[in-house]
Parts: structure tokens; C-alpha cells; sequence
């Protein structure tokens, strides 16, 4: 799986280029704040294997009203150092690595 390039975000962490985006229109389940929020991140240079880090959030344009608040890129920095401890190999291609920080988040409804 790859980012699409319009749209996404760049950030360095421990001088690599990595690319990250939030998908802008909620699914039917984050939409209705079942789900949380998630983004994915992948190496800028050499993709390989994507990220997909979960938030403990909802969407921002959940449909609810619900209040969000958006991703930043330090928290985006964070996952990807959590995630390469936890074994994420960016520059290899491989499955979908998931990195599940939902602790805390309530469904609505």
C-alpha cells in the first residue's frame, strides 16, 4: 500500500524523510464516531512497509460534532519511534504494520 504524494505530509525524525496523511473524509464508522482516527505513515524515500497508527480520537469530521483534535506532527514522531522499537522496518516492503494507541477511546452511541 502507498500514500498518494497529494495530500500527505512530510517530517523528518532522526534524519529520515518519512510521508504521513489523515484521510480527509471519515468512513461511515469514524463518521459516525464507532471508530477512531488513524493515519498512515510511510519512509518519503524508499517506501516499503505503510504504518497505520489507530489515535485514541475521533475524526475530525465526524458527523456527531464531536470535538477532535488534529494530529501533530510531534505525535506523528512519537508513533514512529514507538513503532520501530515495536519491529516496523519502513525501508523493507512488507505487510501493514499497526499501531494500535486507542487506549482510552469511547464509542459514541
Amino acid at each position: 500500500m502507498a500514500l498518494v504524494r497529494k495530500g500527505s505530509r512530510r517530517i523528518s525524525v532522526d534524519g529520515v524523510t518519512y510521508r504521513w496523511t489523515v484521510r480527509r473524509r471519515a468512513t461511515y464508522a469514524r463518521g459516525l464516531a464507532w471508530r477512531p482516527l488513524a493515519y498512515a505513515v510511510e519512509q518519503g524515500e524508499t517506501p516499503g512497509a505503510t504504518l497505520l497508527v489507530t489515535t485514541n480520537r475521533p475524526h475530525p469530521s465526524n458527523w456527531l460534532g464531536i470535538p477532535a483534535r488534529a494530529v501533530l506532527p510531534a505525535e506523528v514522531a512519537t508513533a514512529i519511534r514507538t513503532a520501530q522499537a515495536g519491529g516496523w522496518t519502513p525501508e523493507t516492503p512488507g505487510p501493514l504494520f499497526q499501531l494500535d494507541q486507542s487506549d482510552g477511546f469511547t464509542p459514541a452511541g
